[in-house]
């Protein structure tokens, strides 16, 4: 296995011409912006993709974003097990809109969702803080579960795996409808 290329914005901008771009965030982050001529293949359907990615390659560089950069690593991690080789944008879509570089929003697009790392926080502080209310209204037993949810946190940074991410993507709104995933493999494979 090899560690992915990284690309800065500057240098994906200028070629984005000549590349395939997979944004491996969920439908509604998706939808929420990003890079022109982007195609959305969540990274929990990566698999799937896999044989349209590979013929991708036969045709030029492949370039794999995210937010942040973390999940666009992990995509191309999976891809490079798989023989395929692709590149990353350091920082993700966050360090491309921060860099002043347009990203792009479909007119009628689903409405746009938080961004997972928001979700996950979300989710965090709210069992925490159930968990230390049970604590002391019904049993101080019930702090365990924000004990656990901090032993996740801790696990999940040392890791730079997100258990929590990957069952938050799994939730309907997080979800890319079928025909929504058919047509974007179909949109690859006709490139």
């Amino acid at each position: 296995m090899t560690t992915p290329t990284a690309l800065a914005t500057d240098e994906a901008r200028t070629r984005l011409h000549e590349l395939t771009i997979i944004d491996v965030r969920t439908p509604g982050e998706y939808a929420s912006g990003h890079l022109p001529g982007a195609l959305n293949i969540p990274l929990d359907q990566i698999q799937r993709a896999l044989p349209d990615i590979r013929h991708a390659t036969h045709r030029g560089d492949v370039l794999v974003v995210c937010h942040s950069g973390t999940r666009s690593e992990n995509a191309c991690k999976i891809l490079a097990e798989n023989g395929i080789t692709a590149a990353t944008l350091s920082g993700g879509t966050g360090a491309w809109a921060a860099d002043g570089h347009e990203l792009h929003r479909p007119q009628g697009a689903p409405r746009a969702t938080w961004g997972m790392e928001r979700q996950v926080r979300l989710t965090a502080g709210v069992i925490v803080l159930l968990g230390l209310l049970l604590g002391l209204v019904v049993h101080p037993a019930f702090q365990l579960i924000s004990a656990g949810i901090a032993g996740g946190l801790v696990f999940s940074a040392l890791t730079n795996t997100c258990g929590m991410a990957a069952m938050l993507a799994k939730l309907p709104h997080n979800r890319p409808r079928a025909a929504d995933l058919d047509n974007t493999l179909a949109a690859l494979r006709n490139r």
